[in-house]
């Protein structure tokens, strides 16, 4: 056992393996409930003696069961911890990986397989995970109630504290403080997105990783309404009293109700398709903008930024029955015009999948509109702005007899942290790995843990256009994209990425109101 210290307490560590130490469940800040709920994250509280780290902490509330993850209890409270994985427990100083884990910013944690973090430790660097708080209880508008604060994007403040526990107390696991790199998924992702245009979040992180990054950000509005919408469901006035009145596990079972009466209807607008009812809100205070208008105005410059998308991101939500389906002409046309998009997007598309039926279709626009056409815009502004960015597109599948695994959301998080080998995260990547699959992970491995090191992963950055790219063609010819396969000497789709660019030229971001 290794006995760390930090500045709250002491913690022990396990040997994850035989030269990566880890720890878990070390609390970063106080329990968000009580006299702390809907408030800005307060200080960790200081324990004696030496706390147990074998164990990750609870998850914050939430409905899902998720493989291999632990699911919310009520009354599970101290939610707010980080994992840390350090090959250098007596050394270093080495460069630090913080991961923010996605889950449209509902459901998800820390703990799930995925995101174990021996592989990449192993790869030189120090790696913390964390929970933070999502769904109502992080990112739910609460109204003003006189004096007391109810800041939105509580889930948003919660990394910030956490980034801030690592700055003061990584040093004892061999982390370097003055080098470190923030990443993530989807919403973890977009999270990563807005801590780059935050002045709260300036100077905590060196580097930023964005897997998927989803898209919209909720005027304070739109937040409000959907406040109106889960209250009214709970049973509770949508008010400061009335919210904080209700158990945490009522607004969980609130927001379900609500998301399945989108689900069920649709007339209901955009969120028919896929009822996501938190985003990050425009507060004019935590985050005053979106990411993709803060980083055009250069907030972000000093941050190198790698950008990745999967190739057929949305294919995963059809499978798991997240997303409405769509199969005829006529429902394609009303999530057209739900979602406004510009003329001849979809009629480009069907050019660009001559073969493909419908439902193909819409889940490549779909994919697109939330996390593949945006990813490229990020990468894309940032370096216009001044920044480094790098952009990949991860693109393997695999064809078993009787199933098909795509190049879908999720999939490329095991190859990125190197876990293929346990049977838990095999519905992804379509059962036991190939040798061409772990030469994959162990490429992405490698582009991860040299970023993190040097701001470089290992292929040209995005180039600065002379001119505002105001034409697909500009745009991408000013990007560099690697592709990741399981043949490396592959790259399928690059075609058919460069036609879809181009559809996209008329498409201002964010395009996602309810």
């Amino acid at each position: 056992m290794v006995v760390f210290k930090t500045r709250h307490g002491s913690v022990r560590g396990f040997r994850a393996s035989g030269d990566v130490v880890a720890v878990l469940g070390v609390p970063y800040a106080a329990a968000p409930f009580g006299v702390h709920r809907f408030r800005e994250p307060a200080p960790a509280p200081a324990w004696t003696g030496v706390r147990d780290g074998r164990s990750f902490g609870p998850v914050a509330p939430q409905s899902a069961r998720l493989p291999g993850a632990p699911v919310w209890s009520p009354g599970d409270e101290d939610i707010l911890t980080v994992n840390l994985w350090t090959p250098a427990p007596d050394g270093g100083p080495l460069p630090v990986l913080v991961w923010i884990h996605g889950g449209a910013y509902t459901f998800g944690s820390s703990a799930q397989p995925d995101f174990d973090g021996t592989v990449l430790a192993r790869a030189g660097l120090v790696v913390v995970t964390l929970n933070y708080r999502i769904g109502f209880e992080g990112f739910g508008h609460v109204p003003p109630d006189g004096p007391i604060a109810h800041p939105d994007n509580r889930g948003l403040l919660d990394q910030v504290a956490a980034l801030r526990w690592v700055r003061e107390n990584i040093a004892a696991f061999g982390g370097e403080p003055g080098n470190v790199t923030v990443a993530g998924q989807s919403s973890g992702a977009a999270s990563v997105a807005c801590l780059m245009v935050m002045d709260r979040a300036r100077g905590l992180f060196h580097r930023a990783i964005a897997h998927s990054p989803a898209s919209p950000c909720y005027p304070r509005d739109i937040a409000a309404a959907t406040t109106r919408e889960v209250a009214a469901a709970a049973g509770c006035p949508a008010t400061s009293a009335g919210l904080r009145s209700t158990t945490p596990q009522a607004l969980v079972a609130a927001a379900d109700q609500v998301a399945d009466g989108y689900r069920r209807d649709p007339a209901s607008g955009s969120r028919h398709y896929d009822p996501s009812l938190y985003a990050p809100v425009l507060d004019d205070d935590v985050l005053p903008t979106d990411p993709l208008t803060g980083m055009a105005a250069g907030a972000a410059r000093d941050v190198d930024l790698l950008v990745c998308h999967t190739t057929e991101e949305y294919w995963l939500l059809d499978a798991v029955g997240s997303s409405a389906k769509v199969t005829t002409d006529a429902q394609l046309a009303r999530f057209a015009e739900d979602f406004g998009l510009p003329d001849g997007l979809v009629a480009g598309y069907r050019a660009a999948l001559p073969r493909a039926p419908v439902l193909d279709v819409y889940l490549a626009v779909f994919g697109d509109l939330l996390f593949g056409e945006y990813a490229n815009r990020l990468a894309e502004v940032h370096a216009r702005a001044g920044g480094r960015a790098f952009l990949s597109r991860f693109d393997r599948r695999r064809a078993d007899p009787g199933a098909v695994v795509r190049a879908w959301h999720c999939a490329d998080v095991p190859f990125a942290f190197g876990n293929l080998d346990d049977e838990r995260l095999a519905f992804l990547i379509g059962g036991a790995p190939t040798a061409a699959d772990q030469g994959l992970a162990r490429r992405m491995v490698r582009a991860w843990a040299d970023f993190a090191a040097t701001g470089s992963p290992g292929w040209p950055p995005v180039r600065d256009s002379s001119t505002e790219a105001t034409e697909a063609t500009e745009a991408t010819e000013a990007t560099e994209a690697k592709v990741w396969t399981a043949d490396p000497h592959a790259a399928r789709t690059g075609d058919r990425a460069a036609a879809v660019r181009a559809l996209w030229a008329e498409a201002d971001f964010p395009v996602l109101r309810p």
